[in-house]
């Protein structure tokens, strides 16, 4: 009898322990399961008006929202009106980056298309990379062919804020500049891509004739 009583003890603790463990959604971070939360219309004793949900302080805007300019935190000219036959409705996408395009934000969408894009369309846009290797079902696409010449900037921009099919939405790691930053870098990959050498500055073509001999 005491040997069963033992091993129920056992039992029990360790049905406890695992449902300690359950209960901790964040793995990671196991505290923010514990600590101390309030719904947003629950009076509050920590504020002195007592509400849980303050107000935005004043002067504040969403950050997408910052100039209230559609064409640069959204890439498309704004409401159309026009529905398609599923209900959605049609947009007019810009054609022309809402931005200076300046050196700098060239090297910044350089930059953020080598650590956040070019995992998965290869540094060139083209769709080769070690990641799209291990992606056989649906690879990556090559985005520097015709068919994505051919999309307006803002359909882009889009695609980088919302994101499309298998690709999740970069909207939180990325900001309005450097989405456009990168939809500038894309377009220089795809002119590159498709360029005569004849199209290239005289220094630069003779370096490029070098390298081939």
């Amino acid at each position: 009898m005491k040997r069963f009583s033992q091993l129920g003890l056992c039992a029990s603790l360790g049905f406890a322990l695992l449902a300690s463990v359950a209960c901790d959604e964040q793995l990671l971070n196991p505290m923010a399961d514990r600590q101390p939360r309030a719904r947003a219309y629950r009076e509050s004793s920590f504020y002195a008006n007592g509400l849980t949900m303050q107000a935005p302080p004043s002067g504040t805007v969403p950050r997408e929202r910052k100039v209230m300019n559609v064409a640069l935190t959204a890439g498309t000219t704004g409401p159309t009106g026009q529905f398609a036959s599923n209900g959605e409705e049609l947009r007019h996408y810009v054609t022309k980056i809402p931005l200076p395009v300046t050196p700098e934000l060239m090297a910044l969408g350089r930059k953020r298309w080598d650590i956040t894009c070019g995992t998965c369309h290869g540094p060139a846009g083209d769709g080769k990379s070690i990641v799209g290797t291990q992606m056989a079902l649906r690879p990556p696409p090559s985005l520097v062919t015709a068919t994505y010449i051919a999309k307006p900037v803002g359909y882009v921009f889009e695609v980088a804020t919302k994101g499309f099919g298998l690709m999740a939405s970069y909207e939180a790691e990325l900001t309005v500049e450097e989405r456009w930053a990168v939809v500038a870098y894309l377009r220089a990959l795809q002119k590159s891509q498709a360029a005569p050498l004849e199209a290239a500055p005289p220094a630069e073509r003779a370096r490029l004739e070098q390298e081939a001999r």
